[in-house]
């Protein structure tokens, strides 16, 4: 299996959890502070431990369809929306029929 693939799985098994799916919802899909969400704060509105949180965040930051900036003592999370167009791009690519 070539890299892009590889890469295409990867997105989607982040994309199979439910909760995954509702922390991608909550997230902004530009970096903007009063918008973003933080572990803490992810955990909260999604009422879920922090240890789960992190876990999912991992999994989609592994994926790409996730980033993440440091700012004061916090990390907090936002879609990065060119990986994830290129990802929606791809699976249609491979959907696509030769009919």
């Amino acid at each position: 299996m070539n890299v892009e693939m590889e890469q295409l799985a990867l997105v989607a098994q982040a994309l199979s959890e439910p909760v995954r799916l509702r922390i991608l919802a909550l997230l902004p899909a530009e970096i903007k502070c009063e918008e973003m969400y933080n572990v803490s704060e992810l955990a909260e509105e999604l009422g879920i431990s922090q240890p789960v949180v992190s876990r999912h965040l991992a999994m989609l930051k592994r994926s790409g369809l996730v980033t993440c900036e440091r700012m004061c003592q916090s990390v907090y999370y936002a879609i990065d929306r060119q990986k994830a167009a290129q990802s929606v791009a791809e699976f249609a690519r491979l959907l696509q029929t030769d009919e």
